[in-house]
Formats: structure tokens, C-alpha cells, sequence
């Protein structure tokens, strides 16, 4: 049952609010990965890795929001309760603890190389479905690989 009519048809909205449900899921938890690694950070590098996590929640919350309200205004209900992350997030477990600076950048990598490949992924299915959706996945892309690749930069030597 939905209380918001769709302007796709079933299939379609299915399609698409799948894609979205999956993709709020993946944010949530990056968010929180990157929350908890911000609050156990230690080394010499801490203060700009310290800002640089809160760049990550940032962007993180803020498409979540944006990929929850694309899919309710589809009728698609979100679902970003605790319960539904842990059953169905793509983002690698974070290690609990303190947290070196090196340690947590590598952690970060890995969640921005699962969550960026399942977006991708996301992206092909939503093109025929719903071009909206899809652009949407393509935007949020383009901002997870920018902060993929400055994660990265981190960590080579």
C-alpha cells in the first residue's frame, strides 16, 4: 500500500525504489562508519583526517535525505531504521576502538570502493526504470569517488 501516488508504473516504481532503499541503506551506514572512525581517530595525521570524516557524514547524510525523499515522492516508503542497515548494508564492518590514522583511512577506502560499486551497479538497473533515479545515482557517484579518490591519496606513498 502506498499513500503517495506514483508517477511510474509499478515495475518501474519497484525498480527504482529498490535501487533507492538499497542505496539509503549503504549512506546510513557509511555515515556511521565514518562517525565512529571520526570519534576513535589517533596519530600525526589525526586533524585532517578528523575533518575530513566529517566531510564524508556530511555527504553521506545529506544524499541519504535526498535518496529517501526521491523514493517516498515515487511511493515508496524509506526505511532507515537500525534493524533494516544491519540486515542490509553493503559497508564493510569498522573495526571498534581507538583507531589509527592509516587504519581508518584504508577502512574508509574499502567502504567507498563497496558502496561506490554498489551504487554503479544501482545505476544500470534504474537507467531503463527511471532516468530521475538514475541521475540522482549518478550525482551521489560522482561526489563518493571525489572522496574516494582524496581517502586514497591519503594512504600512497
Amino acid at each position: 500500500m502506498t499513500v503517495i501516488d506514483s508517477p511510474l508504473p509499478d515495475k518501474e516504481r519497484e525498480i527504482a525504489g529498490s535501487a533507492l532503499q538499497a542505496t539509503l541503506v549503504d549512506l546510513l551506514d557509511l555515515s556511521l562508519v565514518a562517525k565512529q572512525a571520526h570519534w576513535n581517530l589517533y596519530g600525526p595525521r589525526f586533524r585532517s583526517i578528523h575533518l575530513q570524516l566529517d566531510e564524508v557524514v556530511t555527504t553521506a547524510r545529506d544524499y541519504a535525505d535526498v535518496v529517501a525523499e526521491r523514493a517516498a515522492a515515487l511511493g515508496v516508503s524509506p526505511d532507515g531504521r537500525t534493524t533494516t542497515i544491519t540486515a542490509t548494508s553493503g559497508v564493510p564492518a569498522f573495526a571498534p576502538g581507538w583507531t589509527k590514522d592509516v587504519d581508518a583511512v584504508e577502512a574508509l577506502v574499502r567502504a567507498f570502493a563497496a558502496v561506490i560499486g554498489r551504487v554503479r551497479e544501482r545505476i544500470e538497473e534504474t537507467g531503463p526504470a527511471d532516468a530521475v533515479t538514475q541521475d540522482l545515482l549518478i550525482g551521489l557517484t560522482a561526489d563518493l569517488e571525489k572522496q574516494s579518490w582524496m581517502f586514497q591519496a591519503e594512504n600512497r606513498r
